[in-house]
């Protein structure tokens, strides 16, 4: 085992820098703040808004402390809202013609603005999630993202599907879980450059390399116990008769296939980078 531990040595001394590199980066990244909130004129310091009764205090609190946490190393406001209740009577009223999947988006840009949230300044950066637990008379839950100034800026349809998707995949076993990746996930994303930035813990690479390690050692043992076996004409009598076969391809072809997401899980209306309101951005989707 030494002989391909020394064998492997500068690729454990090479991923060893490298891991305390990122750890470091990781480590400034992490204590990265922006200047303190200069919008004097919201109305409210809350940001989690549970009026459908979907968490309890003691979540609500921890959710709250993440978000203070999360807008000073963002710049900006995020601000979470549940609800358990029709939009349709509150959405046509303001836009008689707005689709069932855009209640929400009217609710979420007149919540943002009437509160005048925005960490630089009024109805500025900052971003709002509303999920309406209420199914309405289509059979469908909405929620919708909201983006105003840096972070409209920042998302695209990409991203807002992502962040959704992200949320999607536990609110309905876990909404605490669910509303906190919604949290953490908008903070990477203001922080990162890719449309689906992920962070690796700084043990990976030893990790990766300790792996590659053992199974080159692995599929190498194997290698040299099955080369002493004794050979195929150990026990045949005179000279072995070797048949010559040939397989001849005529054609060769490769298609793609694309799939398509379904319509009608955790999918729903999609995102969208542009704006619906004047100052917001945002997206939706529906289970």
């Amino acid at each position: 085992m030494r002989q391909y531990v020394r064998y492997f040595r500068w690729i454990f001394i090479v991923t060893g820098i490298l891991a305390v590199v990122y750890a470091g980066l990781h480590l400034l990244h992490s204590l990265r703040t922006f200047p303190e909130r200069t919008n004097e004129e919201c109305l409210t310091r809350q940001r989690v808004f549970d009026y459908g009764d979907i968490l309890s205090e003691a979540e609500e609190e921890k959710l709250a402390d993440l978000i203070a946490k999360r807008e000073r190393q963002t710049g900006c406001d995020i601000v979470l809202v549940t609800l358990n209740e029709s939009l349709k009577e509150y959405a046509r009223k303001k836009e008689p013609y707005v689709p069932y999947e855009e209640f929400v988006r009217v609710y979420a840009e007149d919540f943002y603005d009437s509160n005048a949230f925005g960490y630089d300044r009024p109805i500025g950066d900052g971003v709002l999630l509303v999920d309406n637990w209420y199914r309405e008379e289509d059979g469908r839950v909405y929620t919708w993202l909201s983006t105003v100034g840096r972070a409209e800026e920042k998302y695209t349809a990409a991203h807002i599907d992502h962040l959704l998707d992200n949320v999607y995949r536990y609110v309905e076993r876990d909404p605490y879980r669910a509303y906190k990746t919604y949290i953490n996930d908008f903070y990477h994303d203001m922080a990162g450059g890719g449309t689906f930035t992920f962070y690796l813990p700084y043990w990976l690479p030893l990790a990766v390399a300790a792996l590659s390690m053992l199974i080159f050692v692995v599929i190498h043992w194997s290698y040299k116990k099955g080369s002493k076996t004794v050979v195929p004409t150990a026990y045949v009598d005179g000279s072995p008769q070797m048949y010559k076969r040939e397989d001849v391809f005529i054609n060769k072809i490769v298609t793609k296939r694309h799939i398509q997401r379904s319509s009608g899980g955790s999918g729903g209306s999609g995102g969208g980078g542009g704006s619906h309101g004047g100052h917001h951005g945002g997206g939706g989707h529906s289970r």
